[in-house]
């Protein structure tokens, strides 16, 4: 089986959100089917019905970050030290050749990528020009608007 890299944080952030399911969520579901089945017809009941299906969507959650996590290849960002070179891990702030604008990027695994929080998945193509780059060098990302330059200015492991 194939093992996905994942960021120590990464890892962290599932967990704790593994446990608001199982600790939380899933008991506050029962209940309320318990609530619902008390209503009396089922077959009529939306109450019941929609926590039925809240129920489905939690466990299916629940099942895939237990997955996720167990087939994990968790990476300790702060203990790589590949000097000015992005690699997984890396936070990046890059340059835009063209607007001068600096956006700062964390390449992480695919599941933890968000970015409203400034984390791309190492599949994207944004990562893959930038892994095996040093600070420095300009990447040219192949985007829907057209091809995209951007200048390395730093390059962090936290």
């Amino acid at each position: 089986m194939t093992r996905h890299p994942l960021t120590k944080a990464g890892a962290e952030r599932l967990r704790e959100e593994l446990s608001r399911l199982k600790k939380i969520e899933r008991p506050g579901i029962i209940a309320a089917i318990a609530e619902a089945r008390a209503h009396g017809d089922l077959k009529e009941n939306a109450e019941y019905h929609a926590a039925r299906e809240q129920q489905g969507f939690i466990e299916g959650r629940i099942q895939h970050l237990e997955s996720t996590i167990s087939h994990a290849q968790i990476i300790d960002v702060e203990k790589l030290n590949p000097g000015d070179k992005v690699v997984f891990g890396a936070t990046v702030t890059l340059s835009d050749e063209e607007t001068a604008e600096e956006k700062i990027y964390q390449i992480v695994g695919d599941v933890e990528a968000d970015i409203k929080h400034h984390r791309i998945a190492v599949s994207s193509p944004i990562a893959r020009a930038l892994i095996g780059r040093e600070v420095g060098d300009v990447v040219v990302v192949r985007a829907p608007v057209g091809d995209r330059e951007y200048e390395i200015v730093d390059v962090e492991y936290r």
